[in-house]
């Protein structure tokens, strides 16, 4: 598991060597779990190298919605073209989304939107702005599989 987070760098030799089989037995595990959803390849975009400057955390809570209203506006956050990821969380807050924006008078033309569109649903709205990632989507899956 670990050689296939970085499989999408990796040349198949490699990976073969690296857990020790040959080409074609890690091509098959790897087809099958890809078959089976365990991995996904995929490419990881930084917003700020494509003119996404602003990277925003924004942390929504949620009152008096029904579950038509929430799947409504689960698919609204989900089709949005600056919403670059969607989760929902337990705490205080219902829903956690990062939305991006080339600019603060983006960001806050998004966050209009949303928030009146769905005014009768948001109960909280708090933003953070993101100045550097550290980390992101990196998984140390031999520790993770004690």
């Amino acid at each position: 598991m670990t050689c296939c987070r970085k499989i999408g760098r990796e040349a198949l030799t490699k990976l073969a060597k690296d857990v020790g089989l040959s080409i074609d037995s890690t091509h098959k595990r790897l087809k099958k779990l890809l078959a089976s959803n365990v991995i996904e390849i995929r490419a990881l975009v930084s917003p700020k190298d494509i003119g996404y400057d602003l990277v925003a955390n924004v942390q929504i809570k949620l009152r008096n919605i029904s579950e038509e209203e929430l799947n409504k506006f689960i698919a609204y956050l989900k089709g949005h073209p600056n919403v670059i990821e969607l989760i929902s969380i337990l705490g205080d807050y219902d829903i956690t989304c990062i939305i991006i924006s080339k600019d603060t008078s983006g960001l806050e033309i998004i966050s209009r939107e949303i928030r009146h569109k769905f005014k009768d649903f948001i109960a909280d709205w708090r933003s953070v702005i993101n100045l550097k990632v550290y980390k992101f989507e990196e998984y140390n899956m031999s520790e993770l599989l004690k």
